[in-house]
């Protein structure tokens, strides 16, 4: 049985190779449960009962690093080193956004204090980088924060988490190409829409057709399919030169200076310092899909840690230093909220400098989009190792190194929807997806460090998720009672003291019960817990029409999930197990739970 099996999946594999872009039926669905009506039929008989197997089943790393990592035939090829990881973490996090989000934080939120508001965001971002890292280097594959809710939360919470990541993804990706278009207008001097298209029997929102967002796209993914190497190179020419410009802003408005225009230093406060904070923190999103890289580097145990946590450094140094200088050029009442620097500029009569900076937001925006479209690929690729989406997406070229097939299709679910959308529906389709991921790494570091499978006793076990219960529901109230309004310290202070005498107990009463092998991140267990509590309280910032969406999308994936996605990961577990993996404990009782 076992052999047949095997040779089956050998079978499926070589097919694959030989049809290349003809597909069939079994490339998309090739599972038992969909090889015919009666056997799709009989999986939805046992959907309850599957359910509550992949519910309790966890991956392992063994599984992650080896059997789940075959499946794409060939190796992605190990060509990145810490250089390559710095340069493609500060181009993947610094795009144009903080040339836009600093206007509105310092004219609305924090005034001058706005260099405050990058601090406390970027240390919030720094956690999340840091318990990102421990993962990355521990299973450095392709799946990201897929592959390590897998092994410490289950399939089910990482399928959940890793569809409205891709989703967020995509719209990113949308976004940011239609952005560059617009910023490419500016540099020749024209406005947006002369470089599109209208067609005024579509829908309004929809009808300024943008060629130059999938021509830019399209030339994106060319890069990013051919070689990763090459992709590294230009991305870090790019960003170097961003870095330039970042420097000129620096240098030439520093000259401009005037120290008056510090005072009032935090004109609204307190509370509107953290509120800015709130709204930078996306500034600094985009790190976590340079962990996606994982089967690329030669070094992971050295090269992440240099890599990731150097990167953020840079760009925390930079954002800080940036937003000084604006507030020392300009009183931060006359700061633009639009176009924040170019009208300082222009304020000081330096009018040609806006060509400069559109220049470097145009860069900064082409090695987002860059890394946008590598991590989406690597992220399908993986979640198409495990059958959650169909294995032919797992493919990896055996020429380039690189999944083509996976980079190709996201590619084109971003060319459509920046072909057609607007750049307004766009940024309200964004969603809470990467805070509800950055929310939950944390949380599954926690879980690895404290609980080991068949190894930590019940008590302990049930300590933890105590514990763990305690920390996200004090983070949960602490960023209610914020959202709320501006008289709800008392309810901030007492959720915030619930946390702190959790988190303590937590470390008093429980010892690690496994511990890091390479690199481990430190302050156990208080900067994952900060971590958690950090994001969570974000997400109190954010409008409830974001959750809305959130809902919708986590709505669907669930239909999918129930329909396609389970029976799909039942049988790729069970196809695994004939081959002799190894299982943990928590699956075995599952299986047994399922038979009776």
């Amino acid at each position: 049985m076992i052999n047949s099996n095997n040779e089956n999946v050998d079978q499926r594999h070589s097919t694959l190779t030989k049809r290349g872009c003809g597909y069939s039926k079994n490339d998309f669905l090739p599972e038992e449960s969909f090889t015919s009506w009666g056997s799709y039929a009989q999986a939805l008989r046992e959907t309850k009962t599957r359910l509550i197997n992949r519910v309790l089943s966890r991956s392992s790393d063994q599984s992650e690093l080896h059997e789940v990592r075959d499946c794409s035939q060939h190796q992605m090829k190990k060509s990145l080193n810490w250089f390559d990881l710095i340069w493609l973490g500060i181009g993947a996090v610094m795009g144009a956004g903080v040339f836009v989000l600093t206007g509105e934080a310092t004219k609305s939120l924090a005034g001058p204090a706005v260099l405050l508001s990058y601090a406390i965001s970027g240390i919030s971002a720094l956690l999340s980088v840091l318990c990102y890292t421990e993962f990355s280097v521990e299973l450095p594959v392709a799946g990201g924060s897929f592959a390590y809710l897998r092994v410490e939360l289950g399939d089910f919470v990482a399928f959940i988490a890793a569809g409205n990541i891709l989703f967020e993804y995509i719209v990113v990706g949308a976004s940011v190409a239609r952005s560059w278009t617009s910023y490419f207008a500016t540099l020749c001097n024209h406005k947006p829409d002369d470089f599109r298209i209208n067609v005024s029997s579509l829908a309004e929102g929809y009808n300024h057709l943008d060629p130059v967002a999938v021509v830019v796209s399209l030339l994106i993914c060319a890069c990013a399919c051919i070689s990763m190497k090459g992709s590294s190179r230009f991305n870090s020419i790019l960003t170097i030169l961003h870095v330039a410009v970042m420097v000129f802003v620096l240098v030439v408005g520093l000259t401009q200076a005037n120290l008056a225009n510090f005072s009032p230093f935090a004109p609204y406060g307190a509370r509107g310092v953290l509120k800015a904070s709130a709204m930078l923190f996306f500034a600094y999103v985009g790190f976590d899909g340079i962990t996606t890289l994982g089967e690329e580097i030669k070094n992971p145990g050295r090269d992440i840690p240099v890599g990731l946590i150097g990167s953020m450094v840079v760009v925390i140094i930079t954002y800080c230093l940036l937003a000084a200088t604006l507030c020392l050029m300009q009183p931060f009442n006359q700061v633009d909220v639009n176009a924040p620097f170019t009208i300082a500029f222009q304020a000081v009569g330096m009018n040609w400098a806006k060509y400069i900076v559109a220049f470097g937001a145009l860069k900064g925006m082409t090695t987002v989009l860059l890394a946008n479209v590598i991590a989406q690929a690597r992220y399908f690729t993986h979640i198409a190792r495990t059958h959650m989406a169909p294995p032919f997406l797992s493919v990896i070229n055996e020429k380039t190194g690189t999944p083509v097939t996976a980079t190709v299709v996201m590619t084109v679910a971003n060319c459509i929807i920046a072909f057609f959308t607007s750049l307004d529906i766009l940024a309200s389709l964004v969603s809470i997806a990467t805070l509800f991921v950055y929310s939950l790494v944390p949380l599954a570091l926690l879980v690895r460090r404290y609980y080991v499978s068949g190894e930590t006793p019940d008590k302990d076990r049930n300590k933890l998720i105590m514990f763990l219960v305690l920390i996200i529901l004090s983070s949960i109230g602490s960023g209610v009672f914020w959202a709320i309004g501006e008289h709800t310290w008392l309810g901030c202070i007492i959720c915030a003291g619930v946390w702190f005498f959790t988190t303590l107990g937590l470390n008093l009463t429980l010892k690690e019960a496994r511990k890091p092998k390479v690199w481990g991140t430190p302050l156990m267990p208080w900067l994952p817990s900060a971590s958690i509590a950090i994001n969570v309280f974000i997400m109190g910032s954010i409008d409830g029409a974001s959750f809305v969406r959130f809902s919708v999308c986590t709505a669907i994936l669930l239909i999918y999930y129930l329909l396609v996605g389970l029976h799909a990961t039942y049988d790729g577990a069970k196809e695994i197990e004939n081959k002799g993996t190894n299982t943990t404990d928590i699956e075995a009782i599952a299986r047994t739970n399922a038979n009776e």
